[in-house]
């Protein structure tokens, strides 16, 4: 695992401070803080004010994270899990790059039964 894990409950945001939602199809595996994330979930982002330069400028918000670089020993569902060292990229609607997404808190420890 590369850094602390991502839960449904950890903090995350798009490099222009939106919001990042974790809906996760893992109802399975648990860490402390919600259910654990994997790279194949959905990741929303709302509330992004990013637009382009031009006149007049172009709304370009962030809209999705999608995941370049997940966990490569840990898995959740035989899918890989996602952690603060993993790299995420923001896309806006014509699924553009906006810059990597921003991890605020993650799961510190994991631990199986």
């Amino acid at each position: 695992m590369a850094g602390n894990t991502l839960t449904t409950l950890s903090s995350l945001q798009c490099p222009h401070g939106g919001t990042v939602t974790i809906v996760s199809s893992n109802s399975k595996v648990q860490a402390v803080s919600g259910f654990i994330a994997t790279a194949s979930d959905t990741f929303t982002i709302a509330g992004c004010p990013f637009q382009i330069p031009a006149t007049p400028p172009i709304p370009s918000p962030c809209l999705t994270v999608q995941w370049i670089v997940s966990d490569l020993r840990v898995t959740v569902n035989s899918l890989p899990s996602v952690s603060q060292g993993s790299t995420g990229l923001c896309l806006n609607a014509q699924q553009a790059p906006q810059g990597p997404v921003v991890v605020g808190t993650a799961q510190a420890k994991v631990s199986s039964q």
